[in-house]
């Protein structure tokens, strides 16, 4: 077996997905900074929840999955959860965290605050996944990472803000100690991402985003353009693997391939790769493709001297 093979043999034991699994729902967050070390897995350890930030009065938590004991600089790649922006949390990003950490990335899995009510209200999302770019920037030393190569990796809301870390600078800048770094990331790999949320739109979805926005498209289109991909493309923007299914009814495959058009328009770096299945992947066929695609787009991408 070859050793792509017998890495995914590992991540995938049984019918384990890559991306779209369900949270514990009895499991919360745990509110210390104080990481622990697992060091189960095949790759190197795994220190969980570590806080990277702090945002009314909680740590903000990440996972640190690191590859094997190397005395080089390696590339990271930040894992972000998706769930509409108001669900599930760090631990659903755990089989594709261990692949790439056995693959030689360095991946950090993180929760972002979560919409509820009125409180966190776009874009605090993103305000924090860019926060958690440039905490590990700041911490790069320690975990032996080189600062410039970090992707990106997000299912469905995740997949947004993904994207977004790949063409959008740092928003919040308050933060004196992380102000000199750079939240931008040089490679996304956007699954089932949400990329234009102006348009094709239905009655339910309206009523969650215009409360997610603080009001609707006719009171304040600014804002609903500002949370969509599509409107921030340019030619600064980092290169693009973009996977949806073509089964996805909750994120129309129409989405991403209009991203990835003007991507091209822009003339950036896009490979949008489909698959026979729904918006959170089920079959082991569509898993080990998105695995295989993305291991080799951030090889590509993030080692060192293939940065365009």
């Amino acid at each position: 077996m070859t050793k792509c093979v017998l890495l995914l043999s590992v991540v995938m034991l049984g019918t384990i997905p890559l991306v779209g699994v369900r949270a514990d729902p009895s499991k919360t967050p745990q509110e210390t900074a104080q990481p622990h070390v697992n060091s189960s897995n095949r790759g190197g350890p795994v220190h969980q929840d570590i806080s990277y930030g702090t945002a009314g009065g909680h740590p903000l938590l990440l996972d640190v999955y690191e590859p094997e004991a190397h005395t080089d600089l390696r590339p990271a790649v930040v894992l972000i959860h998706g769930g509409g922006w108001t669900s599930f949390d760090k631990s659903i990003m755990r089989a594709m965290a261990t692949f790439l950490a056995q693959s030689g990335f360095v991946a950090f899995s993180v929760d972002y605050r979560l919409f509820h009510g009125n409180e966190n209200l776009w874009p605090t999302q993103l305000e924090d996944v860019q926060r958690a770019v440039r905490w590990i920037r700041a911490n790069a030393a320690k975990y032996r990472v080189d600062p410039d190569h970090i992707g990106a990796f997000g299912h469905s809301a995740g997949g947004q803000l993904a994207a977004l870390l790949g063409m959008e600078d740092t928003r919040d800048n308050s933060d004196r100690a992380l102000a000199k770094y750079s939240s931008r990331v040089q490679a996304v790999v956007d699954v089932s991402g949400p990329s234009d949320l102006t348009s094709h739109r239905d009655p339910d979805g309206d009523v969650f985003l215009t409360a997610f926005f603080g009001g609707d498209y006719a009171q304040r289109p600014e804002v609903w353009q500002d949370a969509s991909p599509v409107f921030h493309v340019s030619k600064k923007a980092s290169p693009f693997l973009i996977v949806h299914g073509t089964q996805d009814t909750d994120v129309p495959l129409a989405r991403s391939q209009e991203l990835a058009g003007k991507l091209k328009q822009a003339r950036v770096p896009v490979k949008l790769v489909t698959v026979e299945d729904v918006h959170t992947f089920r079959t082991p066929e569509a898993n080990k493709r998105l695995a295989l695609e993305t291991q080799a787009f951030f090889f590509q991408y993030l080692h060192s001297g293939n940065l365009r």
